[in-house]
């Protein structure tokens, strides 16, 4: 039995990296392993935040031994927190970075408990670099880089990222499939409790709305639809940014009464509504590295539409769903064609693809990215 510390945002933080973190736990516990998370007490200050909060309104995993105690502002606290860990003795660390801001807080943590001479430290990389870059990013990410003895990543793109950084190891490995969200439910009934038209064909558009996801550009796409279909497009999710600009496209576009904003964070609970109640998941993005909304989209048996970028399409065979650009009339003419898919097909495809993306091929890969000599 080995003791594995994961470092990155879990409860009482909210989200899908918090998610992630929890299900991650479980799967090294469940294989017998010693398993704490330590998460953050500060992850952002509240001016650098642009969600409603950061916090979760659940209540605590009972089953996980959580440490709310990292500061990623303060650094008399770094010290503190790493020198906890070193103590802790733990053999691996496993900790995850999607942001340059991260690096000052996580890199001095790691350098601190590498001086136990023992504890191998991975990196699970989200993002090496923003999706939307600052002065300062390659300074910061080659700082937290060097502290590192291997590298797991999630994105052929991220993966080039990371070699500007480092000529360690890195491995690349799908995003496994959540299974904490309950089972698909009847569709019907989905929709009566979401308040959603049981006719319409409903293209569910999810998570944190940002610039680089493409929300304008789905909108700008549906207005080009030419279809005798009820079409609808479900956005549910909370605005990061941009939330003026979409509000008046959205008054202004001439598809507006086809368009169901649930613009507030979706608890997990609630999840599987929104995917059960849906015919397609769509990712228009403009750019991207890999998407925990795709694992979803598995999970519920959902058909996808996702652009060609980053690591998007190399989860959308042709049996799943469609890759189009990430422009408005290549989103309008694949969301068409996506009318008349072979859902046949795609109920047959979907339950092979399902089991390459377990929990246990990403705990094995951690597990051989720690016993490399380097």
């Amino acid at each position: 039995m080995s003791k594995v510390i994961i470092i990155g945002p879990a409860y009482p933080l909210r989200g899908g990296l918090a998610t992630f973190d929890e299900r991650l736990a479980r799967q090294f516990m469940k294989e017998g392993h010693e398993t704490l998370i330590y998460t953050f007490s500060l992850q952002y200050p509240s001016f650098l935040f642009p969600g409603k909060t950061q916090y979760s309104e659940s209540p605590p995993p009972v089953d996980l031994n959580i440490k709310p105690l990292i500061n990623s502002v303060n650094p008399i606290n770094w010290w503190s927190v790493g020198n906890q860990i070193r103590k802790e003795n733990p053999d691996i660390v496993l900790v995850r970075y999607w942001l340059p801001f991260m690096a000052p807080s996580l890199g001095t943590i790691l350098r601190i408990v590498k001086k136990n001479k023992k504890t191998r430290l991975i990196g699970l990389i989200d993002n090496a670099l923003p999706h939307e870059q600052r002065p300062g990013d390659h300074l910061l990410t080659g700082y937290f880089t060097k502290a590192l003895h291997g590298f797991i990543t999630m994105s052929n793109h991220v993966k080039n990222d990371l070699r500007k950084f480092t000529t360690k190891p890195v491995h690349l490995v799908h995003h496994p499939l959540y299974d904490s969200f309950g089972s698909k439910t009847d569709k019907a009934i989905s929709r009566k409790k979401l308040n959603l038209d049981q006719d319409a064909y409903i293209f569910l558009f999810f998570g944190f709305i940002r610039k680089y996801k493409g929300l304008d550009l789905l909108i700008e796409a549906l207005d080009n639809l030419k279809t005798n279909i009820n079409v609808k497009i479900l956005i549910a999710g909370e605005y990061y940014t941009g939330e003026d600009e979409i509000r008046r496209q959205i008054q202004m576009s001439v598809s507006k009464d086809k368009i169901i904003e649930h613009t507030h964070f979706i608890k997990d609970e609630d999840v599987g509504l929104y995917f059960s109640a849906s015919d397609c998941v769509i990712q228009p993005y403009r750019n991207a590295t890999q998407s925990g909304v795709t694992p979803l989209a598995y999970h519920f048996e959902i058909p996808l539409i996702v652009t060609n970028v980053g690591a998007l399409p190399d989860l959308v065979p042709t049996e799943l769903g469609y890759i189009c650009e990430p422009n408005a009339l290549s989103i309008s003419e694949t969301m068409n064609k996506m009318l008349t898919f072979d859902t046949k097909k795609f109920d047959v495809a979907i339950k092979t693809e399902k089991k390459k993306l377990s929990w246990e091929n990403l705990t094995s890969i951690i597990y051989k990215t720690a016993k490399e000599n380097n």
